[in-house]
């Protein structure tokens, strides 16, 4: 009967004698888990159809920082590793630097008796000696042997040489060194797997501090004394307490697929920002915000061809102090022309011409030029109809008159061609665009975001504005290029931009996407599905644990980047908070139903009586 391989390969020896002829031979679950074949050569291993090579860490420098060990963790190769941790009673160290301590001086007095230089290294051994001598008696520090052993895995042995050429390359830029046993890959092999056996025995001698810094499961804390909490760290389940306004811009894109929990974790930014005083503003395609306005006192602006809520596309910002009326005028014409190019469905180079000076002049005949007093300007703006009577005064234009007049005299009348009549005067501002027809919304998207704009520019105060389902205004080229605009200018305005999608291959395919995502200094990924995920690691630069971590998160689970740190996070919430900003269409019909019941609740109470 065959001794099983793990049996041979350990040194087991089996008693056979109790085996009998024609006994049916034993299988178990090693048998399984075994390799084929195992081939042991003078520097590596053979099992099965793949190599290993083991090696030991033989030099250390005289610092270690925290996590140096973090880059052969995070390595796209299966690496096993090993720490052997064995403690020295501290009289026996303490005996040995009495000795060595005592050799160090007397060489130094020697060499001041001959009158040499001083020399260095001596004096540094010197304070460290007594340095460790003054803990180890206050038992502030205790010694340990330690050894560390690292085997790696490839399928040639090209591939092995590469592995390991990176591996002495990133040791040796901490001035760590490495050696392969030689002659003793079993017993490396060995010591790398989850036996208990250090059968290597290459010890360096260590106190509590720098061995401290080789535990490799390091992570980031994101907990400030200022901010908002955003959820509960996943590695070490501490707080995720961050103000978004402390960095170099506001701004926040959030990636997910549809029921991952996005829309949960930035309503519940938003809450927590709001009793912070900060304003927000959303755009919102679904109505699903609705809730949440409601709730907490805040406006909620249905947008539809019919509507009572209008907003002007002619509507001028107030210039600030430092702002030059003409730049403003002439910025607000540039945008104009990019929302006639998607209202009118594209523009050849004459029509764009044409377009800008009817608009110079549609804004002139309401005296709103460079050299009026800007506080009328709110008075006196244009509508769409006033720009069409400037259109067909001018020569060429027949084409151009056509296409605008569904947008004044036709069936989208009601909406584009009516002076503006909402306010942003409350904390929570949500705009509704769910009831817009599908062709119409990335128009209205555009024409409520310039308005926002308008009022964002007038008065410098802490804002938010939530894009949702910024899909849709990627659509268009104008309207991808105005959203980055928002983005990259809105840092001078105290504005962050928050932008979600779950649409993640058509945003970065633009270049304006890829743009928002590098000028936003935090980004929230949930859940992804399998056909956008490498997509996202490439544009977020993620190892394969990561990925993976989006690809099995739960709802309210995923990845938080807050400049250059991130960690895993899971969204959290308060029972209160639940309530007034869940997404489940379980949970949003019974809390419609409950203040249903207590609006009819007096009607009730009067019929009992």
């Amino acid at each position: 009967m065959e001794i099983p391989f793990f049996d041979k390969f350990l040194g087991g020896k089996k008693d056979l004698t109790e085996d009998k002829i024609f006994e049916e031979e034993r299988f178990d679950v090693r048998d399984i888990i075994a390799p084929p074949y195992i081939g042991v050569l003078q520097d590596h291993l053979k099992i099965g159809e793949r190599l290993a090579k083991s090696f030991f860490v033989f030099s250390y420098p005289r610092y270690l920082n925290t996590g140096w060990f973090s880059p052969i963790i995070d390595l796209n190769t299966p690496v096993d590793i090993s720490f052997f941790i064995h403690p020295i009673e501290s009289e026996l160290i303490l005996k040995k630097l009495r000795k060595k301590v005592t050799e160090v001086s007397s060489e130094i007095l020697e060499r001041e008796e001959k009158g040499l230089i001083r020399d260095p290294s001596l004096e540094t051994a010197y304070r460290d000696i007594e340095n460790l001598r003054d803990k180890l008696m206050t038992a502030q520090e205790k010694m340990f042997r330690f050894g560390l052993y690292i085997t790696i895995y490839e399928n040639t042995e090209k591939e092995l040489r590469d592995t390991e050429l990176t591996l002495r390359s990133i040791f040796e830029s901490r001035l760590i060194y490495i050696k392969p046993a030689l002659f003793r890959q079993k017993e490396g092999f060995i010591s790398c797997n989850p036996y208990g056996m250090d059968m290597l025995e290459v010890h360096t001698p260590m106190d509590t501090e720098p061995l401290s810094t080789a535990f490799p499961f390091i992570s980031f804390d994101l907990s400030s004394n200022e901010g908002i909490l955003y959820g509960m760290n996943r590695h070490n389940n501490s707080l995720v307490l961050f103000d978004r306004f402390s960095l170099e811009n506001a701004n926040l894109v959030c990636f997910a697929k549809s029921g991952s929990g996005k829309s949960y974790a930035i309503k519940l930014e938003i809450l927590r920002y709001l009793m912070q005083g900060v304003d927000v503003i959303i755009i919102d395609p679904e109505n699903e915000y609705e809730m949440l306005a409601d709730g907490i006192g805040g406006s909620f602006f249905k947008i539809s061809l019919t509507s009572p809520n209008h907003v002007n596309p002619f509507d001028l910002p107030i210039p600030g102090p430092d702002d030059s009326p003409d730049d403003v005028l002439r910025s607000n014409v540039i945008n104009l022309v990019g929302l006639l190019r998607i209202m009118l469905g594209g523009l050849t180079p004459e029509e764009d011409s044409i377009l800008d000076e009817a608009l110079t002049q549609t804004y002139a005949i309401r005296d709103i030029t460079p050299q009026s007093d800007p506080q009328t300007w709110q008075n006196n703006t244009p509508l769409m109809s006033d720009f069409e009577e400037i259109l067909e005064s001018m020569q060429g234009t027949e084409s151009l008159v056509k296409r605008i007049k569904k947008f004044t005299k036709g069936t989208f009348s009601d909406f584009f061609n009516q002076q503006s009549n909402v306010a942003i005067d409350k904390h929570l501002v949500v705009f509704g665009i769910r009831d817009m027809e599908e062709s119409l919304r990335p128009i209205a998207l555009y024409i409520i975001m310039r308005y926002v704009w308008n009022i964002v520019r007038t008065k410098l105060k802490k804002r938010i504005l939530v894009i949702d389902e910024a899909w849709w205004l990627m659509q268009s080229e104008d309207g991808a290029s105005f959203l980055f605009g928002l983005v990259k200018r809105g840092r001078k305005y105290w504005l962050g931009v928050t932008t979600i999608t779950q649409d993640v291959e058509d945003f970065m395919r633009s270049d304006y996407g890829k743009a928002i995502v590098t000028n936003s200094s935090l980004q929230l990924l949930m859940k992804q599905s399998t056909a956008t995920i490498d997509i996202v690691q490439k544009t977020f630069n993620l190892t394969e644990q990561e990925k993976y971590l989006l690809l099995e998160a739960a709802v309210g689970e995923g990845l938080f980047f807050a400049g250059k740190k991130h960690v895993a996070i899971s969204v959290i919430a308060s029972q209160t908070e639940d309530q007034m900003i869940t997404t489940s269409p379980e949970e949003v019909l019974r809390l419609k139903e409950a203040k249903k019941n207590i609006g009819r609740r007096p009607e009730l109470e009067q019929q009992q009586e």
